[in-house]
């Protein structure tokens, strides 16, 4: 098996790049590090993620297979701030809820209609013994 960092990026289509780099960079703290006409790239929120933004407004919000993608926050009571950085940033929350233990997770719609998981877990099934 190769070494590698983990799945470090997602692509998207969207209807428009400006608000596309704009709700992620405010609903999670993104940040924009390559552009150009029919393109973005931002960084973040994890040390090695990056989320790049393709013009494609026929394509945009289609899951295609893929049913939504996450977030992991690193305490369960950020996710009221998380669910308001959503709303501010112009996304929707869909759904709230507890997996139970104190475990959090909400699913929320970026601008596209792109779902998105936020949620707390205590302990991640892979580092479990």
């Amino acid at each position: 098996m190769p070494n590698v960092h983990g799945l470090t990026h997602l692509a998207l289509a969207v209807r428009d790049l400006d608000r596309s780099v704009g709700f992620y960079g405010r609903a999670f703290g993104t940040r924009q590090y390559y552009r150009d006409e029919a393109s973005a790239q931002v960084l973040g929120p994890g040390p090695h993620d990056v989320l790049a933004f393709e013009l494609d407004p026929d394509k945009a919000g289609q899951a295609g297979g893929a049913l939504h993608f996450g977030f992991r926050l690193t305490s369960p009571d950020a996710i009221d701030a998380a669910l308001s950085a959503v709303e501010e940033a112009g996304g929707r929350v869909k759904q709230r809820g507890d997996f139970g233990d104190g475990q959090p997770f909400a699913f929320v719609e970026d601008p596209d209609g792109y779902e998105i998981e936020i949620w707390y877990e205590s302990t991640p099934p892979h580092a479990q013994n």
